[in-house]
């Protein structure tokens, strides 16, 4: 794990050296530093968890290095000591954003409290961030939610991978839920204290990419004014997630190969090495295979991502998760739009059941919510629906009669929608056996489903299989 960084700030240089030796034997990475322009200088380039400086000191002063600090970073931290004991000082400095303030000669034992609390606190609000920037992601996908055998397998395969710290590779078309794949497997490990980290490598330009992933130090490139630490590093001690990595520039590629391998980079601009302790996991839409075929992405980087790999299935093949996922993201609008909306009508189900869904879960969920933004009652009609999904609406019932088959209707008391699919899809499957002379691989055939699927269904309902 990374220690702490202290920087000391006194032109007196046995107080520095005093401070140096102590805060070195806590563990922490301290230097002293004799003014503070020179202070300044240095954590432009290198960055600081923590500043102890004096208030009186030739050059710039303590208040005027506090308020320039602060300038260059609002969230530093800051303790100032002085000999001069004055109470003005004391509440300028905390005005101008000092987290404590001592006056010389201090306890040395409620310095290191302090400045434990001070990190702690550090710790304590760059969580609180990124679980408000997690909760945010959260509002855009929501929570997995499917029951069929096809998520049941994505379910077992999080549970297997959760707690072990092999590199994971999520595979899927766009809007199947890859980035919530990568929560559930951080939430279920052993790691989920720590900060769940998501890049989308597609959405960063080339050029800036390696700085965002792995930071750069003062003056690596044009704009670059300070020091800054990368993704990489904000992920310490929890989940790296890397979506869309097939966007990886090659050059790039390379870096995070030696990344993987030694958990260990150098920052953009930077000459010494930094280490961190993180879970790799990665996404992409592509084909990884015709990707390496192709050239486009480095075979040795495959094989080090590619050790477990997760395949999120497309809506299409999974519909009988569709009545689950239409009352969650109904729940969910509600909540969000304080609206009252309890089901689609019979039309507009049918609509969202033929509809095949190219944007998956995702467009699904946009779908529904517009559906509750326009309802007008405690139903979404048809009406509510995008142009190219009602033009679906009726295709079943169409497929039914000309194969000699009643279209499924509504009776006028209503129906539990649920049992209801579940006690057709029973009925259909024992007709299926029948037809097969009780031959399950054949009555798998005729319902198009894989055999172990087949198998799922039969336990599901308690269809003997003798």
């Amino acid at each position: 794990m990374k220690r702490h960084r202290l920087i000391l700030v006194d032109d007196e240089k046995d107080m520095r050296e005093f401070l140096e030796i102590m805060l070195r034997k806590e563990g922490y990475d301290a230097r002293g530093i004799e003014s503070a322009q020179l202070a300044i200088d240095e954590i432009k380039e290198h960055g600081a968890d923590l500043v102890i400086s004096d208030v009186r000191m030739p050059g710039m002063g303590g208040l005027e290095f506090l308020k320039a600090l602060r300038a260059l970073d609002p969230t530093a931290l800051v303790i100032m000591i002085t000999a001069y004991a004055s109470v003005e000082t004391a509440i300028d400095a905390m005005k101008a954003g000092a987290y404590d303030y001592f006056i010389k000669p201090f306890n040395i034992d409620e310095v290191k409290l302090t400045i434990k609390k001070a990190l702690e606190l550090k710790r304590l609000e760059r969580e609180n961030r990124l679980l408000k920037d997690e909760l945010k992601a959260r509002l855009g996908f929501s929570n997995i939610v499917g029951t069929s055998q096809r998520m049941a397998e994505v379910y077992s395969l999080i549970m297997s991978v959760a707690r072990t710290r092999t590199n994971v590779f999520i595979t899927g078309e766009s809007g199947t839920g890859k980035e919530l794949i990568a929560r559930a497997i951080h939430n279920e490990s052993d790691r989920k204290e720590g900060p769940f980290v998501a890049v989308n490598c597609g959405a960063i330009p080339e050029n800036l990419i390696e700085s965002e992933l792995f930071g750069h130090v003062k003056g690596a490139f044009t704009g670059a004014v300070a020091a800054r630490e990368g993704l990489a590093e904000q992920a310490d001690g929890g989940t790296l997630f890397l979506d869309e990595i097939t966007e990886l520039p090659l050059h790039l590629q390379v870096k995070l190969l030696r990344f993987i391998q030694e958990r260990s980079y150098r920052r953009v601009g930077g000459a010494g090495d930094i280490t961190v302790d993180v879970r790799l996991v990665a996404a992409s839409n592509r084909d990884l295979e015709t990707e390496v075929r192709e050239d486009r992405f480095r075979e040795d980087l495959f094989y080090r991502l590619n050790v477990i790999r997760i395949q999120t299935p497309p809506l299409r093949e999974r519909k009988e998760d569709i009545p689950h996922l239409v009352r969650h993201f109904i729940d969910k609008f509600n909540r969000v739009l304080g609206k009252a909306v309890s089901k689609p009508t019979e039309d507009a189900f049918s609509a969202l059941m033929d509809y095949d869904y190219p944007g998956n879960v995702r467009e699904l969920e946009n779908i529904i919510e517009r559906a509750v933004t326009l309802a007008e009652g405690p139903e979404a009609g048809i009406e509510q629906l995008p142009a190219h999904v009602r033009a679906n609406a009726g295709q079943s019932g169409s497929a039914a009669a000309a194969e000699g088959r009643e279209p499924l209707s509504v009776p006028v008391g209503g129906m539990d929608l649920e049992k209801t699919v579940e006690d057709f899809e029973k009925a259909i499957i024992t007709d299926a056996l029948k037809k097969s002379g009780g031959v399950k691989k054949k009555a798998a055939e005729l319902l198009g489903l894989s055999f172990r699927s087949m198998r799922y269904k039969l336990g599901k309902y308690g269809i003997s299989e003798d």
